[in-house]
């Protein structure tokens, strides 16, 4: 059995043109739904949809791996980054970002996220040898992966035997998914893929440039660690490059883990296929379009959460207490809201959670449902959709 790197036509690649046509068409049509929806949103819908996709982007792509990141230092590491505590203070409240501050940094999770962020908003400048050595070195701040030392920010030295992907490596049967080129051809392969990538790939629709991208680097797996977080950034900037955006409103990283079984089933059958890609490159157009159903779904509650609040603006103050209750029906309340479940949620007496309800019946936000006495139950009368 030969790897694709072996074949003599590597890295020529090959696909169907008429089986990826109408994937392709498709994916660009809902790209543009998504995007005009976005466009439209105002900027703190935006900068709200940015930190969520983010967020999910930097946790994904790490638990692919694997490694479990803290959701809420993540969040305060995009927002910190994204300026958002000093941009606007009413923005922070609805981000869930602590008015005593952000948590405190993580370099781990700093380094993550900078390189997302520098994938995205950074999308015009080219992909060099110096800029993927800088990402590598981000993601593993100690020079450890796990308990393991690891060279940082360079290529790959097979000093402790060939580059393989392993699973049940301390079973009797080990199973050898892949085996990477050896490390003395790491040099030309990635120079040949960065000449590509910066010169020869922009005749390609920029999705199938992506795909293409995401499987060619992490064919050559040219570092000890980090190859399919890598991987999956050099896809990201050239989705940016292809959007032009500067933003980033759905996780690509997202949807790969939700579908981990088959991503990594796809990679595997590809790897050890012929030259041709065209399953790879179907499922990854269709992972797109998935990943933003998921995001236009939550997105759709951000905006209408941002019209919501630019719609009070103008009115009474709302009591802190009212707006965790009102963010939660936002965001999809589950069940009847009573006066007992308000003053559970808010932690006050049952007599505050009636004083705050009825000002909000007063202010036309609250109804009244059919019944009465300890079944009093109460709804929303902003429509989310």
């Amino acid at each position: 059995m030969a790897y694709i790197w072996q074949l003599p036509d590597w890295p020529k690649f090959r696909w169907n043109d008429a089986i990826l046509l109408p994937a392709v068409s498709a994916a660009r049509f809902r790209q543009g739904q998504f995007l005009g929806v976005m466009a439209a949103a105002g900027f703190e819908a935006r900068l709200e949809a940015e930190l969520t996709a983010t967020s999910e982007d930097a946790i994904k792509t790490s638990a692919i791996e694997g490694e479990i990141l803290n959701p809420g230092s993540v969040r305060s590491s995009i927002a910190r980054r994204l300026g958002i505590p000093s941009v606007r203070s009413s923005i922070a409240r609805r981000l869930g970002i602590p008015s005593g501050g952000l948590a405190p940094s993580d370099r781990k999770i700093d380094g993550v996220v900078d390189m997302l962020l520098d994938a995205t908003k950074n999308y015009s400048e080219p992909l060099t040898v110096e800029r993927i050595f800088g990402w590598h070195a981000a993601l593993f701040p100690t020079g450890y992966s796990g308990r393991e030392k690891i060279d940082i920010g360079q290529w790959r030295t097979d000093r402790q035997g060939a580059m393989k992907v392993i699973s049940n490596p301390y079973s009797p049967r080990p199973k050898v998914h892949y085996e990477a080129p050896p490390a003395d051809r790491v040099v030309a392969e990635m120079a040949d893929f960065l000449d590509w990538f910066n010169l020869g790939g922009n005749d390609m629709d920029g999705l199938l440039r992506a795909g293409l991208a995401h499987l060619w680097f992490v064919t050559i797996h040219p570092f000890d660690d980090g190859n399919g977080r890598v991987a999956r950034a050099i896809a990201d900037l050239a989705v940016a490059q292809m959007e032009r955006t500067g933003q980033r409103f759905y996780s690509m990283s997202g949807e790969i883990e939700r579908e981990k079984g088959r991503y990594y089933d796809v990679l595997e059958e590809t790897q050890k296929a012929d030259i041709d890609i065209t399953v790879w490159l179907n499922w990854f157009v269709g992972c797109y379009v998935r990943a933003i159903d998921v995001a236009d779904t939550l997105s759709r509650k951000v905006v209408a959460k941002a019209k919501f609040w630019q719609a009070q603006a103008a009115q009474p103050t709302i009591s802190p207490r009212q707006r965790k209750i009102l963010d939660k029906l936002l965001e999809g309340f589950e069940g009847n809201l009573t006066a007992r479940k308000w003053a559970n949620i808010c932690r006050c007496s049952q007599d505050t959670a009636q004083r705050d309800i009825a000002d909000l019946i007063q202010r036309g936000l609250l109804v009244r449902n059919p019944g009465g006495g300890r079944s009093t139950s109460y709804s929303f009368t902003w429509s989310t959709g």
